[in-house]
């Protein structure tokens, strides 16, 4: 019998390779099989790149011909930046196609697997559906809502701190967590941080050329009082920008970081900035994966609105103590045990001397 997960997982190695390179497309991955053996694989490498399949298709030329094709995601029936992978698949002479799941594009979903069909190729959906939409659970939150896939990432110490009672906090993680952070931006399209934060710790939130990408650094900035001599706005060259504020912010704040060549997004909410607004713009720019980095009130506020989907927690060693000491995640907080988020579909690994736990943020 035939293990349609063994193949299956390698074609989901073969998307990973994708991450941060391939977006605001999915990332995918195919192997192609014949005898029991994979004879060819590959992924989609980059925006307006071949698809998977099609990496593959070429990789194994004419002895594609009766093998099964094991893909993560539903073959596309549209032209868009390529043909149609579904066509390519057809022409290969491929004898069954093997999906994860199908592509909750509106455009291309269902189809895929019906032109298969009609040409005479077998189709079986849904193997190690989850492990795939798991991976792809940015691309699907952006096509389905329209908004970004928003990770929170803090560094705390083993008694819950993210600063001493005099707000000092450089550094809690090691260099080892603080390189893996830079590597974790350069998969982001945006990183974003309150006023506060960017006036404490006056951050690059670069990612010092770790990775495909350039993520725009943007601060909620209500009032728009971001200093003009702070390290964002002089090093615009690094990358862009944004400075998100409330509908009542001066103009004559607004127009001099302009001036500085920041973009500002006005909210309409007069009071402080409407996140859901935000997110909802920063989507319509195609962008998929935001990196949320704080601080306290920032975290309180966007987990109170249920926007976060997933985090990333370095815990160091270090204890710190005193009541005054602030934690990572501030504003109303819950009333009852209940009530909390969860993680869900945790892993923990050790990152030099720190502790990394991930997850995905369930509800209550």
């Amino acid at each position: 019998m035939i293990d349609h997960n063994a193949f299956m997982t390698q074609a989901l190695a073969e998307a990973e390779k994708g991450r941060g390179s391939v977006e605001p497309n999915p990332m995918v991955g195919a192997v192609l099989v014949k005898e029991g053996k994979v004879i060819a694989s590959g992924h989609h490498q980059f925006f307006g790149g071949p698809h998977a399949e099609i990496e593959a298709l070429c990789a194994a030329d004419r002895a594609a011909s009766g093998s099964t094709l094991y893909v993560t995601l539903e073959p596309c029936a549209h032209e868009g930046k390529t043909p149609p992978c579904a066509d390519a698949v057809i022409k290969s002479d491929v004898a069954e196609v093997v999906a994860a799941m199908g592509d909750p594009n509106p455009i291309t979903s269902g189809k895929g697997f019906e032109k298969l069909r009609s040409a005479g190729i077998r189709v079986t959906e849904g193997v190690m559906r989850d492990e795939a939409a798991r991976l792809n659970a940015p691309y699907v939150k952006l096509i389905t809502t329209g908004t970004p896939y928003v990770t929170a990432k803090w560094a705390m110490t083993l008694d819950g701190r993210i600063a001493t009672a005099r707000k000092e906090s450089r550094w809690i993680s090691g260099e080892e967590s603080r390189h893996l952070v830079h590597q974790l931006r350069g998969r982001m399209d945006a990183v974003i941080v309150g006023r506060g934060t960017a006036e404490a710790d006056d951050p690059l939130l670069t990612a010092r050329g770790l990775g495909p990408r350039v993520p725009a650094r943007i601060v909620l900035d209500s009032g728009c009082s971001l200093s003009p001599d702070s390290q964002l706005l002089r090093t615009l060259d690094q990358g862009p920008v944004i400075v998100a504020v409330s509908a009542s912010a001066p103009a004559e704040a607004t127009d001099s970081v302009a001036s500085a060549g920041a973009e500002v997004i006005v909210t309409s909410s007069p009071d402080r900035v409407d996140l859901k607004e935000l997110l909802t713009i920063l989507g319509h720019r195609q962008m998929t994966n935001v990196l949320l980095e704080g601080g306290a009130v920032v975290f309180g506020a966007f987990f109170h609105h249920g926007l976060v989907d997933a985090a990333k927690v370095f815990v160091s060693p270090k204890i710190f103590g005193g009541q005054d000491a602030p934690g990572p995640v501030g504003g109303r907080g819950v009333d009852l045990v209940q009530e909390a988020k969860n993680l869900q579909h945790i892993t923990v690994s050790q990152v030099g001397e720190d502790i990394l736990i991930e997850g995905l943020v369930g509800r209550p």
